[in-house]
């Protein structure tokens, strides 16, 4: 099984001059901490409880340990600090950023990932949490962050970079397709380059929680950034591909060849990312191997010939 998570650091391992603080946005000092699963930060992922009873999500990461970590941290909390409150995400309570570490400091939503393979209840529920996001979030509340097009272009350049100088590994059938594929990853960006959504752009398993009552809470929003709606649900349908699952009838409704070209693009991506190494977060580039491998076959039967 591929692991959708990195190693962390945990709450014991902040400094105490960053506890503190943290302490005082949640308004009681922390007496228990629990790690959390998923994601690839080498920084904190802690449930937190205090000493009166308060609850909390804290991640935290510093410069030293990642600094594009760092970056993204920075770019999540400018994200959530403007969601509306009907948004189907965690509320921030507070943010700290002391040029070394950034820290959220979030409301612990009390749930679980959805299970993998996915089950079709958790994909409906998800489905409607998609949908009472995007009302949420369009038009944008958020001014500043990139267009989906801009964001995805470095990344839909893999195909591309693996035609320049093709691995001797490289699939055959992908070798006898790269030009099918770098085009189609072309019109995959462009068809993102509309929208006035603001969209997550990493919809997966490990990024949103279920809660008790079966609603489907969406955690975690580096990637923030403005496009069209259907863009996270052709993500989901992706991740409910890659675990097997029936993620083909979340495509209904979306254009065929626009929902195979924008697949493409992100499976160019981690096939062409994963053979790089990744210093201070180790299993990503497996996670992303993973990725690609499960939806290289997929593609196979839909590229055009």
């Amino acid at each position: 099984m591929t692991r959708t998570y990195g190693v962390r650091i945990g709450w014991a391992d902040l400094p105490e001059q960053l506890r503190a603080p943290i302490e005082a946005v949640i308004g009681a000092p922390v007496v228990s901490a629990v790690s959390q699963a998923g994601g690839f930060s080498p920084g904190t992922a802690d449930r937190v409880v205090t000493r009166d009873g308060r609850r909390a999500f804290v991640k935290a990461v510093s410069a030293t340990l990642n600094t594009r970590s760092v970056e993204l941290a920075r770019a999540e909390a400018y994200v959530t600090a403007r969601m509306p409150a009907d948004a189907p995400v965690p509320r921030l309570l507070g943010s700290l950023d002391d040029g070394e570490w950034v820290v959220l400091i979030h409301e612990d939503v009390e749930g679980r990932h959805p299970r993998t393979p996915w089950v079709p209840d958790e994909i409906d529920a998800t489905v409607r949490a998609l949908q009472e996001l995007a009302a949420a979030v369009t038009p944008a509340p958020v001014t500043g962050v990139p267009r989906a097009a801009e964001h995805l272009a470095p990344h839909f350049g893999g195909w591309a970079r693996l035609a320049a100088d093709p691995p001797a590994d490289l699939d055959p059938w992908v070798v006898a397709h790269l030009d099918e594929l770098r085009a189609a990853a072309d019109r995959g960006l462009a068809a993102v380059a509309t929208g006035s959504t603001l969209v997550h752009c990493d919809v997966r398993a490990d990024n949103l929680l279920v809660r008790p009552d079966g609603s489907v809470v969406v955690v975690d929003w580096p990637y923030g950034c403005i496009g069209p709606a259907w863009l996270d649900t052709v993500l989901l349908a992706m991740n409910v591909l890659v675990h097997g699952g029936p993620g083909d009838r979340l495509l209904d409704g979306i254009d065929p060849p626009v929902a195979t070209d924008l697949i493409a693009g992100f499976t160019g991506d981690f096939l062409e990312r994963s053979r790089h190494p990744s210093p201070g977060i180790p299993y990503v580039r497996a996670f992303q191997r993973a990725q690609a491998d499960a939806m290289l076959p997929w593609l196979r039967e839909r590229l055009p010939r």
